[in-house]
């Protein structure tokens, strides 16, 4: 099961300090991270990211998922009104394992010009050490889950039939 974590700042500054603490409690194995990336909106409203490549797609499947949601998240643009068989399965997929249109709203309420939000993906989090250590860089924390069942479906649609 993995974790999908999205956390709101005013500033890319903080962000940015926060994703130094996600890093670090990777170092002493309290996070496993499948995906971490700072989304920023600069004032005239587009969205800049920085992901950490060291991080996404420890495995294929990961980081196919990581794409996947981190895409639909941020980089599709009115997702209602796309089509097609198979993106159509990907979203409905999305959307049965948590990250469904409510969340999105939620986190794009988060990003308004001049904010920014850190993104982590883990397979593994110790929550009595990881939440008191990012509770000093404050935020607003959404999170979802995703099932192993869900990561492979998802995979599996990103590869396509064969």
């Amino acid at each position: 099961m993995s974790e999908l974590i999205v956390i709101g700042y005013d500033d890319a500054d903080a962000a940015d300090r926060a994703s130094e603490t996600v890093r670090e409690l990777q170092r002493d194995y309290v996070v496993q991270l499948n995906g971490l990336a700072v989304v920023g909106v600069d004032e005239d409203g587009r969205i800049h990211v920085d992901s950490d490549s060291r991080v996404v797609g420890t495995t294929a499947v990961t980081g196919a998922v990581w794409g996947a949601i981190f895409g639909m998240l941020f980089l599709v643009p009115g997702l209602g009104l796309l089509t097609g068989a198979a993106l159509g399965g990907l979203v409905g997929r999305l959307s049965r394992s948590g990250v469904d249109d409510q969340f999105r709203q939620q986190v794009a309420h988060l990003l308004k010009p001049g904010a920014a939000a850190l993104v982590i993906m883990a397979s593994k989090v110790t929550d009595d050490k990881f939440t008191p250590a990012m509770r000093r860089h404050g935020g607003t924390v959404l999170k979802t889950s995703l099932s192993d069942e869900d990561e492979r479906d998802l995979a599996e649609q990103l590869a396509g039939p064969r």
